[in-house]
């Protein structure tokens, strides 16, 4: 199992589609993301803002599972490192610190701040309980088509640093999306080996 946030590395491609953010790889300070484009409030639960890139793949993906039946609503996407700070303080005080570093990232350590990250709920109306809506399935099976991975999969602990999280997708662009998938991989396999 690999050490989390020690031997910190301060990120210098904060803007690559495939940038790697996780508990060893730090976003630069003050960093905003390039071409923030806010989601049609069709596809979101309110104001919520991507990189124009995947807000626009989201926003397919989301209208092609509605022609479907399905719902895929993203309910946390672009996250300040402020905004971060305060989520993870929270999650501290509330559920203490073992369950918050299984669970939420230090801030400028959070994917959500590239832009590029989206959580989305489905019929049921609830993000953390995803895995139960009717969307789940369509979402696992499909997101690559649209360029998203699951990102942080089950038993991939030891290497993503965070528990399961069967509602967080990540943008990669098309080539990556499908290779991570029918590979099985998670981001830092598919970087590492690229």
């Amino acid at each position: 199992m690999e050490s989390f946030y020690k031997n910190i590395k301060i990120i210098d491609n904060p803007d690559d589609l495939l940038v790697l953010v996780n508990k060893n790889n730090k976003l630069p300070d003050g960093f905003i993301p390039k071409k923030l484009t806010k989601i049609s409030l069709e596809f979101a639960t309110n104001d919520k803002y991507m990189v124009k890139e995947a807000k626009e793949q989201f926003e397919k993906l989301s209208s092609d599972a509605k022609k479907l039946g399905y719902k895929i609503i993203a309910v946390s996407t672009y996250r300040t490192y402020d905004y971060q700070k305060q989520l993870f303080n929270n999650y501290l005080k509330e559920k203490g610190s073992d369950h918050t570093l299984k669970y939420s990232a230090k801030p400028g350590h959070s994917e959500h701040q590239t832009g590029l990250a989206v959580d989305v709920m489905g019929s049921n109306n609830d993000y953390n309980l995803f895995e139960e809506s009717n969307e789940f399935k369509w979402m696992v099976n499909n997101a690559h088509k649209y360029g998203f991975i699951l990102r942080y999969p089950k038993d991939k602990y030891s290497i993503t640093g965070f528990k399961y999280e069967p509602w967080h997708y990540r943008y990669v662009g098309f080539k990556s999306a499908n290779y991570i998938y029918q590979n099985n991989l998670t981001l830092e396999e598919y970087i590492k080996n690229k």
